[in-house]
């Protein structure tokens, strides 16, 4: 089965997110707006206990933190994704240098950590070059507390459902 590590902000940028991935973003259906902390990966049922006990331990050693949206920005060149760009915090490099170690597939990333939240992709070239230029004359400034992550699954239809949340900080699980 196919797994993901993600967190999700609040509602109040998830729908902020949605007004604009309903258009511009043909994974809108498959699963809400998310930081992506771990891609997918596969993992059997024995594995995937040793795993979330292994995020139980990750959580607890890792403090809850503020997200903050800085701005709109894209991967252009390289693919025609959109995105708001989230600070890079001292937890959230934290959290992604340890789910790329053991117990989970340390085989390098095809793309260095940029956190983010998609707001469009797989656009045409034209398309991108529009829709950056009109977010980029708007303002996307957010904070707010982080203080979970979950491990995910992916469904037959492609969609994907949280399969168990994490609380960061010591006590919590």
């Amino acid at each position: 089965m196919k797994y993901g590590i993600a967190l999700f902000p609040s509602k109040k940028l998830q729908d902020i997110v949605n007004s604009y991935r309903k258009r511009y973003d043909p994974h809108y259906a498959l699963i809400p707006p998310h930081l992506t902390l771990k891609n997918a990966f596969e993992s059997s049922d024995d594995k995937i206990k040793e795993i979330s006990s292994h995020l139980r331990e990750i959580a607890s050693s890792v403090n809850p933190f503020t997200l903050q949206v800085l701005k709109v920005s894209s991967f252009s060149p390289v693919n025609n994704v959109i995105y708001l760009k989230v600070d890079s915090t001292t937890e959230l490099t934290e959290l992604h240098t340890r789910f790329h170690q053991e117990p989970f597939d340390t085989s390098t990333a095809e793309y260095s950590f940029v956190p983010h939240i998609t707001i469009g992709q797989k656009l045409s070239d034209d398309e991108h070059s529009d829709v950056l230029g009109q977010l980029k004359m708007e303002s996307f400034t957010h904070k707010e507390e982080i203080d979970r992550f979950h491990l995910l699954y992916q469904l037959e239809n492609g969609s994907w459902t949280v399969y168990e949340t994490f609380r960061l900080g010591k006590g919590q699980s």
